[in-house]
């Protein structure tokens, strides 16, 4: 490798360490030439496989992309930047070792729905509504129940609706008013 400060043909390794990860190689060098030192670091380079959109177009795959979509489905939702750097390194996985050349964008969708349904079911739902573009409010109902199907034990956790709280605080207030005694 050239040296980055006096450009001599020729440096030498002094160390080299994992990173944390483990899917890098940090490099410690020598110029000596110069004697100056710096670091390199040295990833595998995997080809990920095309993406071919709807019409036909073939797209480099784009993890700024993929990440994008699960951001704007999860946002205001209670799920950390880690749990999503997972999900989308699950995708990314699951594409590099599927040995494709290329993948159709609907297969890409279907992993980031696959994803979102274990991260968070609200966003899941606004994921597929725009993904699979519901037509009517009959299809975005089939979807929330085939949701509510494959998740058991989510029973109970529904909140009332507004008017079955503002009921509730009606109740409340007649018992209370009507069961007090007066002084």
């Amino acid at each position: 490798m050239h040296c980055p400060f006096c450009q001599h043909e020729d440096t030498r390794v002094v160390d080299s360490r994992l990173t944390e990860d483990g899917t890098t190689v940090r490099r410690r060098r020598e110029c000596p030439a110069c004697g100056e030192r710096f670091s390199t670091f040295e990833t595998a380079e995997i080809k990920l496989p095309a993406v071919v959109k709807g019409d036909g177009r073939r797209e480099a795959f784009d993890e700024g992309k993929l990440r994008v979509s699960f951001e704007r489905a999860l946002q205001k939702r209670p799920v950390s930047a880690d749990k999503v750097d997972d999900a989308v390194r699950a995708i990314v996985h699951e594409l590099r070792v599927s040995a494709e050349r290329e993948v159709p964008s609907m297969q890409v969708g279907e992993l980031v729905m696959r994803e979102l349904k274990k991260l968070d079911q609200v966003a899941f739902v606004r994921f597929a509504s725009v993904y699979r573009r519901f037509e009517d409010v009959q299809a975005f109902r089939e979807e929330v129940e085939r949701l509510e199907r494959d998740l058991p034990g989510l029973d109970g956790l529904q909140l009332p609706l507004l008017d079955e709280v503002k009921d509730a605080q009606r109740q409340d207030t007649s018992t209370r008013s009507g069961g007090e005694k007066r002084k």
